[in-house]
């Protein structure tokens, strides 16, 4: 059933079994598990089916983010039906002919003008791995109380609720006369496979499922601004639903699930603090914290005298096998990661037509941008202090630092606007994709090119980085109100010096035994020496209700269920202990399917 909450009066209570507060990928494979089920589940959602500014805007962030160079919190969410889904971008149509997805008008309206919206389009699926759970000495704060064993079972239900082909991660049983994994020198290199699935299947099919449902509603325009408990704050009442005019409405139920993103599961959590002064699950400040993504390197390109071994990489570009698309890619082996104290990282291979790469500026500044540059830091000092109407302290030297670093400035501003903008755009075509260009991350085709060796002189080499855990990266509650009168969130994120130590060991053995198996002399490409982040965040906000068996260390126990808290349970990336190099979606799935099970146990039984 569809409701819109902007129908319902003022004060209006809503009773229901299950209530499940996000409407993206994570909560509607959550609600698809109760279709025709005995429960009634109210399904709230903050958006609507098309994109809306007010609403959009209520995602934006209080303040630039603090530390690194991070994207804004307002451009990696969508307050939205379908959520995340509506901004998965990879080109699915390939030589397999796919049924047409409806364009939505969110992205005519948001896509540049005189380009193309494309209809095909999908997302990666891939488990964690199940060095990813262990706990590693070399890691701190590392060690999920689950295994991957025990997700395996979620995760082949979560690849059907997908639709993205049998839940079968073995690259030999992938290998076809055409396309074969690459014998890799040096032993510390393997193949790893990934899946893809249309994101029709969340944006209209689900949807269709969910509308057409007796026991499962839909609500729109449905932003909950709170979590109310009883006087104990150890059993949540009701969900909290403010309209912009004021008017509120509460959905008690039995049961709640939080299917939210990594930035939105803090910001509710935090602002839930009527009994709880610190909020929801916060008693012991740890709501928030261990901000982790999937930071992409770029480590370089190698020039290819022999061609021909571009045709030999077509196991490593997007196929189409029994109606499934799938891509394989170079990984770093769990032994070498142990011996090395590595993070878990991967490569993505893609030719280029020349060997500039994608960054002009070098050709200009050999010496290459600092990570963490004064001329940058002291530029944004300067402008947060101008947008308050002072100076700051110390305006000298912020001007000397700006006068010696030029350059680097030069690089921070070509990275902001090409690196980060553009490509995030949720529905740019693949011109406007900014340093990507036509072949990419996910965007391929390349390699049934008939004059593959006649248009290709490199391939470039980028990285899908693991983050370490860190508390001080984390999600807080900003001075700033948004238009439901709700605090803003403020986002601190740093690429440590333990991410920086695993990445560069990373690139070398990935260019020594990519080199040695023939694919060319590499060039390395670094900020001096420091490895090149190409792209902060890829969405993938992980970590910020991360699972703990000890309520001291974490939000959720073994189980999502909120440490203190008898009846909420998180279905959403934020609960992820440590993040590995996988994309979220489908942990995020496995984990909404095992709550509602759970959740479908527990109220059978009571």
């Amino acid at each position: 059933m569809l409701t819109d909450a902007l129908s319902l009066p003022d004060a209006h209570v809503v009773e229901t079994d299950v209530c499940i507060i996000g409407a993206g990928p994570g909560g509607i494979t959550a609600a698809r598990e109760f279709l025709g089920h005995r429960l009634t589940v109210a399904v709230l959602e903050a958006g609507r089916f098309e994109h809306n500014d007010p609403i959009q805007d209520v995602a934006g962030d209080c303040a630039p983010p603090q530390g690194d160079l991070y994207p804004g919190a307002q451009w990696m969410r969508s307050r939205q039906y379908a959520g995340t889904a509506q901004q998965w971008g990879i080109d699915m149509s390939g030589r397999q002919p796919v049924r047409k997805t409806p364009v939505t008008s969110a992205m005519v309206a948001h896509a540049p003008k005189g380009t193309e919206t494309q209809d095909q389009q999908g997302v990666r699926y891939v488990p964690l791995d199940p060095i990813d759970f262990e706990r590693r000495d070399w890691l701190p704060h590392s060690g999920w109380p689950i295994t991957k064993a025990d997700l395996d079972p979620y995760y082949e239900r979560a690849h059907a609720t997908g639709q993205s082909g049998r839940y079968d991660y073995n690259p030999d049983h992938w290998a076809d006369a055409q396309a074969k994994p690459w014998a890799f020198a040096g032993g510390r290199l393997t193949s790893h496979m990934f899946h893809f699935g249309l994101r029709d299947v969340f944006v209209h099919d689900y949807r269709q499922q969910i509308e057409a449902s007796a026991n499962v509603t839909l609500y729109l325009n449905a932003s909950v601004v709170a979590l109310e408990t009883d006087a104990t704050g150890q059993h949540v009442t009701h969900a909290r639903v403010r309209q912009f005019d004021g008017r509120e409405q509460h959905f008690r139920a039995k049961r709640f699930i939080l299917a939210v993103g990594g930035l939105e599961t803090p910001r509710l959590l935090l602002l839930s603090n009527r009994v709880h002064a610190n909020g929801l699950g916060n008693q012991h400040d740890m709501v928030g914290r261990f901000l982790m993504d999937h930071p992409l390197v770029r480590s370089g390109y190698f020039v290819t005298e022999d061609r021909s071994v571009l045709r030999k990489l077509g196991f490593y570009d997007t196929r189409w096998i029994d109606g499934k698309m799938v891509i394989a890619k170079p990984v770093i082996s769990e032994d070498v990661m142990r011996r090395e104290q590595l993070m878990n990282t991967t490569a993505v291979l893609f030719p280029r037509v020349g060997n500039k790469g994608s960054d002009p500026l070098r050709w200009f500044f050999k010496r290459g941008p600092r990570f963490r540059s004064p001329a940058v830091a002291s530029a944004r000092e300067l402008s947060m202090s101008l947008k308050q109407g002072k100076l700051p302290p110390g305006l000298l030297g912020h001007v000397g630092n700006l006068l010696g670093g030029l350059d680097d400035m030069l690089f921070y501003w070509w990275r902001k606007n090409q690196a980060i903008v553009h490509h995030h755009c949720p529905c740019a075509h693949w011109k406007n994709r900014g340093v990507l260009h036509q072949y990419g991350l996910d965007h391929g085709g390349w390699s049934r090119l008939p004059d593959l060796e006649q248009q290709f002189g490199c391939i470039e080499m980028l990285h899908m980085t693991e983050q370490a855990p860190d508390p001080d990266n984390r999600v807080v509650l900003g001075d700033r109100l948004d238009a439901l009168g709700s605090r803003r969130i403020q986002l601190h994120w740093r690429w440590t010096d333990l991410d920086i130590r695993s990445a560069r060991r990373a690139q070398e053995i990935y260019a020594e035994d990519l080199s040695r198996s023939g694919l060319g002399r590499f060039v390395m490409q670094r900020d001096r020496d420091v490895p090149t982040i190409l792209l902060p965040s890829v969405h993938h906000h992980m970590g910020t209700a991360r699972m703990h068996s000890d309520p001291r260390q974490g939000v959720v126990d073994a189980d999502n269920r909120i440490h203190g808290v008898s009846n909420t349970f998180i279905a959403s990336s934020a609960t992820f202990t440590t993040g590995g190099f996988a994309n979220s979606t489908l942990t995020i799935m496995a984990f909404a399917i095992r709550v509602a099970d759970k959740v479908k146990a527990e109220l059978a039984t009571a």
